[in-house]
């Protein structure tokens, strides 16, 4: 009997949460796009929003409402400046937060840029079945986000566990 479990492709919505940001100079969302479609996922949808909270969470509503959005990767806002608000706009459409995607986030960040990693307020949870991971918008940290946690964590392969195999299991009551 072989262990080896086959690849199950998911659909992934990518959010661009930025003021100045357009399509042509997205750097962090095309690098996601890049990420997800390598590792043998589709590109659900793709869009870039203002930082404005009831923007953000109409687009997050709208793709958690659609079954065949199964993630959502946003990229910027996670920052403590005014006008950053990812958090505020996502926690509240939240069913669950994993609370150490951020924690393992900020850990392996700050190898990469010490102290400067308490500014990231990323975090992670499910809404309706559909896993959302919030992560700063520069290219250095969705690469980071990608390569070291999500990419795992949406392979149905990775042992001992992953996100993936909880799928059929996230809308039990």
């Amino acid at each position: 009997m072989s262990t080896t479990r086959e690849f199950k492709p998911i659909n992934i919505a990518i959010l661009t949460i930025s003021d100045t940001r357009t399509e042509t100079d997205d750097t962090s969302g095309h690098l996601l796009v890049e990420k997800l479609t390598a590792a043998g996922h589709q590109l659900a949808d793709k869009a870039i929003v203002k930082d404005d909270i009831y923007h953000i969470r109409a687009i997050v509503s709208r793709w958690i409402a659609d079954t065949n959005v199964h993630a959502i990767i946003s990229t910027g806002g996670t920052g403590v400046t005014g006008r950053d608000g990812t958090p505020e706009a996502i926690k509240p459409l939240l069913d669950k937060e994993l609370d150490g995607f951020g924690e393992i986030f900020r850990m392996i960040s700050y190898e990469e840029i010490k102290t400067s990693t308490i500014q990231s307020r990323a975090i992670a949870g499910v809404a309706n079945g559909t896993y959302i991971f919030c992560v700063p918008g520069s290219s250095g940290a969705c690469r980071t986000a990608w390569d070291k946690l999500i990419q795992d964590q949406l392979d149905y392969r990775h042992r001992p566990c992953n996100l993936v195999e909880l799928m059929p299991r996230l809308l039990e009551k």
